[in-house]
């Protein structure tokens, strides 16, 4: 059995960037479990909101198998006032406790800077040092950071690694589908509609039907 964890800096970015990857793991009885970095807040978020989103999130996480989620509660949109030593502890304690075998993270330079900022916490926490687990970490994109954050540091997601989702697809779908609040028309890249466009895109490049794309940050072969 195969050990997984994925950070999300937001609830549905697990979904967005490797939600049919999470649910094939869970097929393959693998232990996967999510980690949501930050939490929204009122007057920013109404009441309504904050009621509805734990439901969502258990919603989407039963869809895809996730077998538990680790919230650490950092406020939304101001994760940059966080302390990055703060940022690092706590995420380190979560690779510590789940002790992974594989992990998924944002990419380096999408357009949220809380995702820049997850990305390097998980890459201080993973460091193959003080007997850390972790074999695999790879790198996700989610729809309407990834593609806008490219001009940071002229560094575009260019994925090494294709996951075959065609089995899972509709999972994933199923799972985006619980995040209501989040879910939007198309052409919003976060429409159901563009999040298909891009598995099939993604599928293409690799001569599947469906994926999902990684860039692959370390892997170590025993």
């Amino acid at each position: 059995m195969t050990k997984v964890l994925v950070f999300a800096p937001h609830p549905d970015d697990e979904v967005l960037g490797c939600g049919g990857t999470i649910a094939k793991h869970n097929k393959q009885r693998d232990k996967v479990s999510l980690c949501i970095v930050t939490k929204a807040y009122t007057p920013d978020w109404s009441e309504e909101f904050l009621k509805n989103r734990p439901k969502e999130i258990k919603k989407s996480n039963k869809i895809l198998g996730i077998d538990k989620t680790y919230f650490l509660d950092f406020p939304t949109a101001k994760l940059d006032t966080i302390s990055q030593k703060e940022l690092n502890k706590a995420i380190l304690e979560i690779v510590q406790r789940v002790k992974p075998d594989v992990v998924y993270t944002p990419y380096l330079s999408d357009l949220s800077k809380e995702h820049r900022l997850t990305f390097e916490a998980v890459l201080v926490a993973t460091r193959p040092i003080y007997k850390n687990t972790v074999k695999r970490l790879l790198s996700y994109e989610a729809l309407s950071e990834t593609e806008w954050g490219r001009g940071f540091t002229k560094k575009a997601f260019l994925p090494d690694v294709y996951v075959d989702i065609s089995d899972t697809f509709k999972k994933k779908i199923e799972a985006m589908k619980a995040y209501k609040s989040e879910l939007k028309k198309y052409p919003h890249p976060r429409s159901l509609e563009v999040i298909k466009a891009l598995a099939q895109k993604r599928g293409s490049e690799a001569g599947l039907k469906l994926a999902e794309a990684f860039v692959l940050i370390r892997e170590i072969n025993q």
